[in-house]
């Protein structure tokens, strides 16, 4: 059997605590953020988006065809985005956004904007 020494168990322990503790600090909202979006295989990836308000989605098209990232209730629109194009929208109010493309309507996703 193997001799452990106090000094070794407790620097264990203490590792073992920190360990403990690290989930549960939370990370307060450092400021707003620039989110990556993409537009491939004619489909949004992510296809839900979880964001902060203030954050900016930047939408990059990846496909060979003109794309939109469109609010389904119409308070926001990117315009036609080309091949290897972005535009960016900043998300200020918090709620849930059905987006779809105005030029290929079955392409949806959902932008979910928690409060600061």
């Amino acid at each position: 059997m193997r001799v452990v020494s106090g000094a070794t168990r407790r620097r264990f322990g203490l590792l073992m605590g920190a360990g403990l503790v690290a989930p549960l600090v939370v990370r307060a909202h450092d400021g707003p953020h620039l989110v990556e979006a993409g537009i491939e295989g004619f489909a949004f990836v992510p296809c839900r988006l979880e964001i902060r308000a203030g954050d900016t989605v930047r939408w990059t098209n990846h496909d060979i065809a003109p794309h939109t990232a469109t609010d389904k209730a119409g308070g926001w629109d990117t315009g036609r985005i080309a091949k290897g194009e972005s535009s960016d929208v900043t998300y200020d109010a918090p709620g849930t956004y059905a987006v779809f493309c105005r030029f290929h309507p079955n392409m949806i996703a959902e932008v979910v904007v928690e409060p600061a």
